[in-house]
């Protein structure tokens, strides 16, 4: 890049957008280069993880339903673009990379207005909303899947994989622990950064039904919501079964690293997980999601062999126990699921996405270089 301008990231303060946002930040430093943040108040707590990274407030609101809603949505998003003007006033980024989502629109839209080149960032399978409206104001958009409909975008669309943290990187070469004949048989049941109740019923129950001598050569480990903890611990409890119950793990990465098979949702950061440690998953998309964003994420991963689609709406107990007991009396099918879902993963992502929004940087610094001489 021709000049020290910084490169500006915007983001809102979900997991999904802060992680790849991170990881963008620390590749982009590490070669050099000034980084520095856009965000609403939700996104506050990336400056405490990379405190060498500015950050810029910027107004923003997810629109709510009705009239009040939207127009409360309209004008916090409107002071939120006078802020992230007078940001692209004082710092001059070379670029900015919007992560999609509310908190991003104010800024990415006075990018496009002041002429500063934009890089959008999609985690998802599908354009989220914030996205779709914004993509024909970006130069390109890097994402996480192969969009599934990319429409006009398509021609400047480039899948640079999801940059994970730092932790789930590390574990990138773990080896898979395949189950053996009569060992013990591990099974780690996530839900989110909050749990899923469903998984707190409907897990019990299915390993309720499984033969006993799979049943009691399986440890779980789940994550539950704190007010149904205690329910789901009884019905563990009630048929024997060994599990270990928190609403939060602080310790992911190594969990994820010793799971033969990992039943959780399909957001972008746990799809992104899953492949860089390569382990395979049944996946159950939160069916609220935004578009069904997830059931789109979850048919590409299945679509690769690193996992299983089970839609919530058709799951019974007696239709997982089935599933579990055909996975963990066959470790060839999981021992290959792991395999493919290792070599769906984009290990570089964060490197690659810093190479596209250089090249963009770099091409606008020329553009500046050559009508300053008139050439």
């Amino acid at each position: 890049m021709s000049d020290a301008r910084p490169i500006l990231l915007a983001a809102g303060g979900t997991g999904g957008h802060v992680f790849p946002a991170e990881a963008l930040a620390r590749t982009l430093i590490a070669r050099g280069h000034a980084v520095r943040l856009a965000t609403d108040p939700r996104g506050r707590a990336f400056g405490d993880r990379l405190p060498e990274v500015p950050v810029d407030p910027v107004r923003s609101a997810t629109v709510a339903p009705g009239l009040l809603g939207k127009l409360k949505a309209a004008t916090l998003l409107g002071l939120g673009y006078l802020d992230a003007s007078g940001v692209l006033r004082r710092h001059r980024p070379a670029a900015v990379v919007g992560f999609g989502g509310y908190p991003s629109a104010p800024t990415v839209l006075a990018a496009s207005r002041a002429g500063i080149p934009v890089l959008l960032h999609e985690q998802n399978a599908l354009l989220g909303r914030v996205n779709r409206w914004l993509a024909g104001r970006a130069a390109a958009i890097a994402t996480g899947f192969p969009l599934q409909s990319a429409g006009q975008e398509s021609r400047r669309v480039e899948v640079t994989g999801n940059p994970v943290r730092p932790a789930i990187a590390a574990k990138a070469d773990a080896p898979y622990p395949a189950p053996t004949e009569d060992g013990r048989l591990t099974l780690l049941v996530l839900g989110g950064s909050q749990g899923a109740r469903v998984f707190s019923e409907l897990i019990p129950a299915a390993v309720a039904l499984l033969p006993d001598g799979l049943r009691n050569r399986l440890s779980i480990v789940q994550q539950c919501r704190p007010e149904d903890i205690e329910a789901c611990r009884g019905r563990y409890a009630a048929i024997g079964a060994d599990a270990t119950l928190s609403t939060f793990f602080d310790d992911v990465p190594e969990r994820l690293a010793a799971a033969q098979l990992v039943i959780c949702r399909s957001g972008a950061s746990t799809a992104a997980e899953l492949a860089t440690i390569g382990r395979p998953a049944i996946l159950v998309p939160y069916p609220f999601a935004m578009d069904d964003h997830q059931t789109a994420n979850a048919r590409a991963i299945a679509a690769s062999g690193g996992g299983w689609l089970m839609p919530q709406s058709d799951l019974t107990p007696e239709v997982l126990a089935s599933r579990l007991e055909h996975l963990y009396t066959r470790p060839s099918v999981l021992v290959e699921a792991a395999g493919a879902a290792r070599a769906a993963a984009h290990p570089d992502a964060a490197d690659r996405l810093a190479d596209l929004v250089l090249a963009l940087a770099g091409q606008a610094a020329g553009l500046r270089a050559s009508a300053a001489t008139g050439a």
